[in-house]
């Protein structure tokens, strides 16, 4: 899988497209949450794309200090469907968090996983903080790094 990761602004809109129809197959129709997904901070955003072929099959997005969280974060975290399973999400993670700790250079990251997938964010080396929530109807809990 090859990490591309670009500002909002140099997204090209077959990028924005792709990204948009990824996380709307998973996090829309997949997990049958109704729930408002282009929520007007793509546009601060990092955004990490794992591309196979060309193809977009992995993504995260990724946020400074202070323009989602207090704390430097990680969203939108998705591998489609067809390609789970072959440790996608592990590499685009690693790369993701390499980002903020190098290039952004922060020491703390924040997100907020939902609830079934902690010891996946376990094994990266984030720690649940405080009780699990429900957002947009689907159990999660905020987890740190650093």
């Amino acid at each position: 899988m090859e990490i591309v990761t670009k500002s909002f602004e140099a997204l090209s809109k077959e990028e924005l497209y792709d990204i948009l129809q990824l996380r709307s197959a998973v996090f829309v129709v997949e997990q049958d949450c109704v729930y408002q997904d282009i929520d007007g901070k793509d546009d601060k955003a990092i955004h990490v794309m794992g591309k196979s072929n060309g193809a977009l099959v992995a993504y995260t997005r990724l946020f400074r200090p202070n323009d989602y969280f207090e704390n430097a974060a990680i969203g939108r975290v998705v591998v489609a469907k067809t390609h789970r399973g072959q440790g996608l999400a592990n590499q685009l993670m690693q790369a993701s968090m390499q980002h903020l700790l190098n290039e952004v250079n922060v020491s703390i990251i924040e997100l907020s996983a939902q609830e079934y997938l902690k010891q996946f964010y376990r094994n990266l080396g984030f720690v649940e903080i405080g009780p699990a929530y429900l957002e947009d109807g689907i159990p999660h809990i905020k987890m740190v790094y650093g």
